[in-house]
């Protein structure tokens, strides 16, 4: 009986971060899609990375970077090519991943609405030298496989 409950509460848990509403914003403040080439998503050869998993949103150093949607902030701090980067989980159990900011103004821990400033665009990690950009990608902690198309990876 103990185990159904807690198989209960876990369904009611998973049902609720998937039907949370998400309505996402462009996460770097002021840019619109032409900040961003969207057929780079999936671009290889991406140097000793192999695969570009993200989408490069190109902006002036210092530019603000904003959730954009309410998240759970999850980690934030130095990460190998990322450099200083931001992690969250939001609405759709979704991860965000921001990367090569140039200051961190998030919380680890607390919650995030959309809109808020996480930092600002940079060039750390590999993007040393390159423009600054902010490095974002959205990945789904649960398998959609109505979504699965022919592109590589």
């Amino acid at each position: 009986m103990k185990l159904k409950y807690i198989a209960f509460i876990l369904a009611l848990f998973f049902l609720a971060g998937c039907l949370v509403p998400e309505q996402p914003i462009i996460p770097v403040k002021g840019a619109t899609n032409k900040d961003w080439n969207s057929q780079t998503f999936w671009y290889e050869p991406w140097g000793s990375s192999g695969t570009h998993k993200g989408i490069d949103i190109f902006a002036a150093t210092s530019t603000p970077v904003i959730a954009p949607t309410p998240m759970l902030l999850l980690y934030k701090g130095d990460f190998f090519k990322g450099g200083k980067v931001v992690v969250g989980l939001g609405p759709k159990w979704q991860m965000h991943y921001f990367a090569h900011l140039g200051s961190i103004e998030a919380s680890t821990g607390l919650f995030a609405t959309g809109g808020e400033t996480l930092g600002t665009v940079g060039t750390t990690g590999n993007a040393q030298g390159k423009p600054p950009h902010l490095h974002y990608s959205i990945l789904s902690l649960f398998p959609r496989p109505w979504r699965i198309d022919t592109s590589t990876q």
